[in-house]
């Protein structure tokens, strides 16, 4: 094997937009192309959701879509930027071709199906009402934990082979992954035992965009966290490297420590009926 096939992916300078997207396709042009899909096609709903007046359980019928579309569209894209951090001939490895096409599969069977039912006007989640509802319902758990444990082999793989990165985005890169799937799937899988996000509360509609409760505790916020964690720590180490140059590694494990505390904090107060914001 080539020493060039070994070697790390050259640095990605990203000096706006159309720089942006050269560097992710060349990073992982399946997973970036999904992830730009679900984006245009939020877009697209977002003009229906701005011109269909029909609302289910208080909530516009296509504000489930395309946050969704929106979520996933992320992560995917979040996960060919890494990716793109690996050498060249581990890009391909069995792990990664797995994680990639699990993400493509599980996504499109997810979305595919919430966005039927919000044209519909009917529900995707803890819908129960007849037999076919039921086995989708238990599908898109099944899918939703699949695609969110994709973050694990992903992880494994900077571990190992990101000999590219700064030791503190590595690490940052690791935990951001490894507790999207911890407390990602922690939080969906309490909302899923509680039979729904909300926690007390009278309903009514909550905070823009986002749609969380503001009369009571919302089990989204702390799932929101979880599943962000891929985005947000990477991040918070890119200005720590910077501020703390000497000091980042560490400062990584406090921040990931905070986050993680201030996850379970989030939890505490959805379970005790208290809304984030209240309004």
């Amino acid at each position: 094997m080539s020493s060039t096939a070994l070697d790390p992916l050259p640095r990605d300078p990203v000096r706006g937009p159309a720089t942006l997207l050269q560097a992710l396709r060349r990073r992982d042009p399946t997973l970036a192309g999904f992830g730009l899909a679900l984006l245009a096609l939020a877009v697209v709903l977002s003009v229906a959701w701005a011109l269909d007046p029909r609302q289910l359980h208080g909530e516009d019928v296509w504000a489930k879509p395309v946050k969704f579309l929106l979520s996933v569209g992320l992560f995917a894209l979040t996960s060919a930027w890494f990716i793109g951090e690996l050498p060249q001939a581990r890009r391909n490895a069995a792990p990664i071709r797995a994680a990639r096409w699990t993400v493509i599969a599980a996504g499109t069977f997810e979305l595919g199906y919430i966005t039927l039912q919000g044209a519909l006007g009917q529900p995707s989640h803890f819908n129960e009402s007849t037999p076919f509802h039921t086995v989708m319902f238990a599908l898109m758990g099944i899918g939703a934990v699949a695609l969110t444990a994709t973050t694990l082999p992903l992880a494994r793989e900077i571990a190992r082979h990101g000999t590219g990165l700064s030791p503190a985005l590595r690490l940052a890169i690791v935990l951001g992954l490894v507790l999207t799937f911890i407390l990602g799937v922690g939080a969906g899988v309490a909302i899923s035992t509680h039979g729904g996000h909300a926690v007390g509360g009278t309903g009514g509609p909550g905070l823009p965009l986002l749609g969380w409760s503001t009369t009571g505790g919302d089990l989204r916020v702390p799932h929101f966290l979880g599943i962000h964690a891929q985005q947000l720590l990477p991040l918070a180490a890119a200005g720590l490297t910077e501020a703390l140059p000497m000091r980042a590694r560490p400062a990584v494990w406090l921040v990931s420590a905070l986050y993680v505390l201030l996850t379970l904090a989030a939890f505490a107060q959805a379970m005790a009926g208290r809304p984030l914001i209240g309004l």
